[in-house]
This record gives structure tokens, sequence and C-alpha cells, in this order.
């Protein structure tokens, strides 16, 4: 039996399986890897960063709360006083803004055509029943007779119109006066309410003029018709887009007692009219 050479020997013995046996990689894959060199580790991740943590709020002051605490519990305290105030209103009056002084207007009107002359009827002059407070020079060639203007009633001129030496045709008003001691009141309520208004009822009411002046009188008359349709230009319809408007119906107040005091035509009034309960 031949002996294997001692080439063969020590060659299987000084191979690649020596090298495996301590756990060395061989020497050619040392050099791929490497380049020739000597292979290194990746390092390791970075673990993820923690969240950070939220902000902590600021507590409110324990003042803070009070206050905020005292204003809500007001709101409500007026909230309620309101509502109970607007509901015993609406429950025993009927009430409106839509008010004012009002007055029979007495109309001072030019009897004829021609040149005014000799005028006086002056905003605020007091007027008597036929009293003459003007004339009319008629142009009629060299006759030039004049007629008299004459006032229709006691009255205190509201509106003076008049310009002395103009030409002005028959029928043009030249002043308007009110007898200022038989003032009233015009109050526009609400249709959707009107039906709780009876002739008699009492009535409260304040004049913006005379704000620390409280005044009473009764109803005297309710208008039969809202007032759009009593006005020069009543609402229609023509065009087809109509729009539903709450209208309001005039209701005639006499006043009790004036105080003394000048009230005058055109001034604005709060009234309350007392329903029946």
């Amino acid at each position: 039996m031949t002996q294997p050479k001692n080439g063969s020997t020590n060659g299987s013995s000084d191979g690649p399986a020596s090298g495996a046996a301590d756990g060395s990689p061989p020497d050619g894959a040392t050099a791929g890897a490497g380049g020739g060199g000597t292979a290194t580790a990746a390092p390791p991740a970075a673990p993820p960063a923690a969240p950070e943590a939220p902000p902590q709020k600021r507590k409110m002051k324990r003042s803070t709360r009070v206050a905020l605490l005292v204003v809500a519990v007001l709101a409500l305290i007026a909230a309620g006083g309101f509502t109970a105030y607007y509901v015993l209103d609406t429950r025993h009056y009927v009430s409106t803004d839509n008010a004012q002084v009002d007055g029979d207007k007495i109309d001072i009107n030019a009897p004829a055509a021609g040149y005014l002359i000799d005028w006086r009827a002056r905003q605020g002059a007091d007027l008597r029943l036929n009293e003459v407070v003007g004339r009319i020079r008629v142009d009629g060639g060299f006759v030039q007779p004049q007629r008299p203007i004459r006032s229709p009633g006691n009255a205190t001129v509201a509106v003076d119109n008049g310009v002395p030496g103009a030409y002005v045709t028959a029928g043009t008003n030249l002043a308007t006066a009110y007898d200022l001691s038989r003032v009233y009141v015009t109050a526009r309520v609400d249709e959707t309410d009107v039906d709780a208004v009876r002739a008699g009822q009492k009535v409260d009411f304040t004049v913006d003029a005379f704000p620390n002046a409280s005044f009473t009188g009764v109803v005297r008359e309710i208008q039969s018709g809202a007032a759009g349709q009593f006005s020069l230009f009543p609402q229609s319809n023509t065009t087809g887009n109509f729009q539903k408007v709450t209208q309001v119906v005039p209701v005639k107040i006499a006043i009790d007692d004036l105080h003394g005091l000048a009230l005058v035509p055109g001034m604005n009034v709060v009234v309350k009219i007392h329903k029946d309960t």
C-alpha cells in the first residue's frame, strides 16, 4: 500500500481546515471583505428620542376664578330679571315707541291768485279765529283789489311757507298751525297687538324732550285701517316678489295733563297702554 506523499499530508493539515478549526476566516475571505485589511463592525443604531413632555398648564388663580364666577352669576341674574320684566310688561301693557305728539292741523291757504302782501303768520305766532294774517293783491290791470287771508281757527303757527311779495296761486299752502292746548298722542301699534287695545284704556307715556316727566292719558280712538293704507304712497305688490311686513294701526290718545310743558306736534313719545286684566 503506497503511503501518501509528504506534500499532500502537510497540505491537508496546514490548509483551510486548520484555519476553520480555530474560528478565523480564511485569508481570502478576510482580504476580500476588508480589501486586504481587517473588517469593522457597523455601529449600533441610536435609540429613538423620547417624546417631549407637554408643557404643564398654569393653574388659574383663586381670585380670578372667584371673579369669573361672580360675573357669570351677575349675568344670569340680569338675564333672568330682563326676561321676567319682559314677560310681565307684555302681559299687562301694549308698548310702543313708534308714537309722536300730534294735533289737529290748521292749514292757511291763499284765497286767490296774486301777490302775497302784509304777511304776519310767522312761525310761532299765535292766531285767533278769523284774524287777518295777510293779503293777496290780485293783478287785474289798473284795478288791483286785495283779498284778506284769515286764520281758520285758534292756533299757533308751526310751519311758515309765506314769502312776502311772491306770486301764489289759489289754494297755495301758506302756513300750517296747531292748537297747542289740544294736542294729543298718536301711537302706532303693531297689528298683532291692536286686538288688545280698547277705547277708554289708561295710558302711561313719556316724551323724549322731557325725560323727567311722566304723563297719563286715555285711548280715544283706534283708526279703522293700517297706517300704510293712508300714506301718500301706499304699499302695492305689482312685481310679484311680495315680502310680508307687520303693519301698524294708529291709536289716538288724549292727554290728561300737560303739566305746564310745551308739548308740540312731532315730539317722540314712548307709550304703554294698560291691558284689560
